[in-house]
């Protein structure tokens, strides 16, 4: 290279260098660069462009003598194969030398373009980084054709790589300005978070220094941030707190792995819990000095524990008693088993009910019933061991579970009959609630858990079979379980939903059983229930009324009967078989006759059917008659106001008080069948059937026979004056078709 020229490329190389050495702005450089090789080059029409690839696409850096439309229309060209001088060179990463625009394939898209700024040649270098990556590239326009020579390319390399010092130098500056960019988001952010944060962000060194803080600094528990900043916790917590969570930083570091630590802390606003969730820390200094640390966030759990301790209250605990539940008891109970079963060791089950709690609740209301249990429950447990469980189960029904109380079964029957003594005799004990002192009393059944594999639900089973046992034997009492007794209830339980879906399937409905006068005068009828089941064919009512009264089923029974009553009656008025005084009877249960709906259940049916209540005979027995004078004949009269009559069922065969007799709103006696069987061959029976007559008679009573079989026994009752008889004499009871069928062939007879 000439003198001259050499002295001028070393004097632009000294200006350009150190002005991106200072920090000049970039784009100043690169139009130094270009007016550089311009003036060295010295053609006048020679006109340098830089342009840098991002991607895959040049863009204007510096062209100070190009025309700054043409600049602007070649703005982020698409580099290629054939993409004019400069985008083939970015394309092949190699120089490219078009000495005539006109006449180059690699012009052909561009050429009118160049000739419309009196471009006619165009030499381009690619500006090659470091890391031989292409940054962009370096070209020199010429306005006629034109070859470069060895000095022209030679100058031409100088300031390419004045170039791609300057380009570098843009990158990074570039990519450190995005850097600064991207971390003044990031910080932002974290800023936006930290505040929101219901947490609290502690940064701690392997030491146990509280080095930053962030997040809800209102949950700071003992001091201030400030005055948090740069203590150890060792310093600041209590010994038994700071000690455990030292350890969890250690394990946190040793392992590098998250930790998770629940813990509380005594503060001015009481205790609070905590949970401590660790994570290890790279790349922290603390005053220069390189060091561990952790994450450590504390999250405040203190209202979250409670409502958990709330919520296993109320699943395993009852409200009103605070004993275990059902469910607490079952779990406890199968974890008993399974350890009894793996040993020689027998525990003991014992299920309690108050006997005639419900009394207590209709009387005294469920306020007084809810303190009777609370205060039962407290004497209760008075006289259970802590290793046992006294549980509520529901209602007035509470279990011990005893799980140890012998080796052998003598032994066992034995502590657990005391057990369930000790029970009765605080039960015994007087209660008081508000100015009412009364006593109570309780039945027991005990089930003894041995090595028989039961199950938790069996053994409850079977306790409660127990105590219905002592129930049966008049209450206040204790019974073991008899397995007999549950084969019954089995039997029963298996009844009651036969029943059930009897009741769905229409198989009950009422047989009807007529009643006629001295003069053989139909004047009215009893209607039986029947079971018409599908393969036992006709049950009778023995058979399944115990059952259906145990399990609440005889108002649906009864309905049923009601509402073919109904329907005979309105069959033979229609047909104008009977007259006004026909009446048809249908018994009703002590349940049935002591519920406050029975009136509502009566009229409902009846007033459904157009049927007038005088239609409807009530027959009751005289143990329904045997309490309560006054509720029991202002519930009568109240029926008898509606229209509906009375008889009492079966008279004779209880223990009705005669002198109360008359105070009761009945016109109707029926003589027991087991006094009719003894008319005709027993002087005794005849005299009860004598008395029962002239009672009714002196009470200005109707007198019904039931049970006439014979016409012997007939001609005897007509003889004394009997009003009315129902039997096999007569007929048999008939489903409802038959029956209007058997009346309308007996009218002609008579």
């Amino acid at each position: 290279m000439e003198l001259d020229r050499l002295n001028g490329v070393l004097a632009h190389q000294q200006n350009i260098l150190s002005k991106i050495a200072l920090g000049d702005d970039i784009s100043n450089v690169f139009v130094d660069i270009c007016l550089a090789i311009e003036e060295l080059i010295e053609d006048d029409s020679a006109k340098c462009s830089i342009l840098s690839l991002k991607g895959d696409q040049l863009f204007h850096c510096s062209a100070p003598s190009l025309d700054p439309e043409y600049c602007q229309l070649i703005n982020g060209v698409t580099i290629g194969a054939e993409v004019g001088s400069c985008g083939t060179a970015a394309y092949r990463k190699s120089r490219v030398v078009v000495d005539n625009i006109a006449t180059s394939p690699l012009w052909k898209n561009f050429k009118d373009l160049a000739s419309n700024f009196n471009l006619h040649s165009c030499w381009s270098t690619p500006i090659i980084s470091t890391q031989a990556e292409v940054l962009g590239t370096f070209a020199i326009y010429y306005g006629y054709p034109k070859t470069p020579s060895s000095k022209d390319l030679e100058l031409i390399d100088y300031f390419v790589h004045f170039s791609c010092i300057a380009l570098e130098k843009k990158q990074k500056n570039r990519q450190l300005n995005q850097l600064i960019q991207d971390l003044q988001v990031s910080n932002a952010k974290f800023h936006a978070i930290t505040q929101v944060m219901p947490d609290l962000a502690l940064i701690i060194s392997e030491d146990g220094v509280y080095v930053d803080i962030y997040g809800a600094l209102e949950n700071l528990p003992f001091l201030s941030k400030n005055e948090l900043l740069n203590k150890n916790l060792n310093d600041v917590l209590p010994r038994d707190n700071a000690k455990p969570i030292m350890a969890v930083i250690e394990k946190t570091l040793a392992s590098n792995l998250v930790q998770v630590f629940e813990y509380e802390l005594e503060v001015t606003q009481g205790k609070l819990t905590f949970e401590g969730r660790t994570a290890p820390v790279a790349y922290y200094q603390q005053d220069g000095v390189d060091k561990k640390h952790v994450l450590w966030m504390a999250r405040d759990i203190t209202v979250r524990k409670k409502a958990e301790k709330k919520v296993k209250q109320l699943a395993y605990f009852d409200p009103l008693t605070n004993l275990p539940n059902r469910r607490l008891l079952t779990e406890r109970l199968t974890l008993c088993v399974e350890r009894i079963n793996r040993s020689s060791k027998t525990g003991a089950l014992l299920f309690l009910d108050i006997d005639n709690f419900k009394r207590i609740n209709d009387s005294l209301g469920h306020s007084a019933g809810d303190k009777l249990l609370v205060e039962l429950s407290l004497r209760l447990k008075s006289v259970v061991r802590a290793s046992d469980t006294l549980a509520r189960i529901g209602g007035d029904e509470f279990v011990v579970l005893l799980e140890y109380v012998g080796d052998n079964n003598e032994h066992a029957n034995a502590e657990a009959a005391i057990v369930a003594q000790k029970l009765q005799q605080v039960l015994h004990e007087k209660f008081e609630i508000g100015p009412l002192a009364f006593q109570v009393s309780g039945s027991i059944g005990i089930c003894l858990i041995e090595n028989l594999n039961s199950s938790a639900d069996s053994i409850l089973q079977f306790a409660d079979t127990a105590m219905y046992r002592a129930k049966t034997k008049g209450g206040n009492s204790y019974s073991f379980y008899d397995a007999r007794l549950q084969t019954l209830l089995e039997k029963q339980a298996a009844l009651e939903s036969d029943i059930v879906r009897a009741i769905d399937s229409n198989e009950f409905c009422a047989y009807f059983q007529p009643q006629v006068d001295l003069f053989g005068k139909v004047i009215g009828g009893e209607a039986l229930i029947r079971w018409n089941h599908p393969t036992k064919g006709l049950i009778t009512p023995n058979e399944f009324i115990p059952v259906a009264e145990q399990f609440g089923l005889i108002q649906k029974l009864q309905n049923i009967v009601l509402q073919d009553v109904c329907r005979l009656i309105n069959q033979l008025t229609s047909k104008a078989m009977i007259d006004a005084q026909f009446n048809l009877s249908i018994n009703l249960s002590q349940n049935q006759f002591h519920s406050s709906m029975l009136k509502s259940e009566l009229l409902t049916i009846i007033n459904d059917a157009k049927v007038e209540p005088s239609r409807i005979k009530l027959e009751i027995t005289e143990s329904m008659l045997s309490h309560e004078l006054e509720h029991t004949v202002s519930q009568m009269e109240e029926l008898k106001q509606q229209g509906f009559t009375f008889s009492i069922d079966d008279f004779g065969t209880g223990y009705s008080c005669l002198s109360y007799l008359h105070a009761y709103p009945v016109k109707e006696l029926k003589v027991d069948k087991s006094f009719i069987d003894n008319i005709v061959d027993n002087d005794s029976g005849l005299s009860i059937v004598e008395t029962i007559i002239n009672l009714a008679k002196n009470l200005n009573m109707q007198v019904v026979a039931e049970g006439v079989e014979t016409a012997e026994q007939f001609e005897i009752l007509a003889a004394h004056q009997i009003d009315a008889i129902q039997g096999y004499y007569i007929a048999k009871p008939m489903a409802l078709d038959d029956y209007v069928v058997w009346q309308k062939k007996y009218a002609l007879k008579i």
